[in-house]
């Protein structure tokens, strides 16, 4: 099932990849600990519906020759994140918390607020995500939803790992360890990147 691998690769990109949610979530991990990191990292569940219905719409309703230009795009972003995130992890650092804790309300909201502002999700659900999800559920729905489900378990799972780490302890997350996690990330989405390349030129492979 390709689609399932495929959702699990991207999940685990996106989901370390470094951001305005990942700050987030380990900023309150160091914060308040574990749970604080938790209730931030499930923020996609949340934000990301109405992203995901309104891309998979659009990209539904167009013809074949679309798919595959979004696909080939999609693909070409995907390297995009992919190189950015090897270069940022030659330095990266994980960020320190501020001197004020936040209500967790708050800060569940500020992650909704910033994750639906930010163009990442819109981007990847309009350029990579729903040319997948629209090809896989004309073979099967299963397989569409398959990649859905991988995808957002390895996404928030990967967050919710990370905020684990963090609040445990600083020591457990060293710079070496974040760079090497996000370089690991880095290569995964570049891979991940020249696969979606290659499906959007083959010739059947939206048929």
């Amino acid at each position: 099932m390709p689609e399932l691998l495929m959702g699990l690769s991207l999940g685990l990109g996106a989901g370390v990849m470094p951001g305005a949610l990942l700050t987030l979530v380990i900023t309150a991990s160091l914060r308040g600990g574990f749970r604080a990191g938790v209730r931030l990292a499930c923020v996609p569940l949340l934000s990301d519906l109405p992203v995901v219905l309104l891309a998979v719409t659009a990209v539904g309703a167009l013809p074949e020759a679309l798919l595959r230009v979004l696909s080939v795009c999609g693909g070409l972003y995907v390297v995009y994140l992919g190189v950015e995130t090897l270069r940022e992890a030659r330095t990266a650092l994980p960020p320190r918390p501020g001197e004020d804790a936040p209500s967790s309300a708050r800060e569940i909201l500020r992650g909704v607020v910033v994750n639906l502002l930010n163009p990442h999700p819109w981007l990847f659900w309009i350029a990579v995500g729903s040319p997948v999800f629209v090809a896989a559920w004309d073979r099967a729905p299963a397989y569409a939803l398959g990649f859905t489900g991988a995808f957002y378990l390895v996404l928030v799972g990967s967050k919710v790992a990370l905020a684990g780490a963090v609040g445990a302890g600083r020591h457990r997350l060293t710079p070496r360890g974040y760079r090497l996690l996000l370089g690991a990330s880095g290569v995964l989405l570049a891979a991940v990147g020249v696969v979606l390349i290659v499906r959007g030129l083959a010739p059947r492979a939206y048929s």
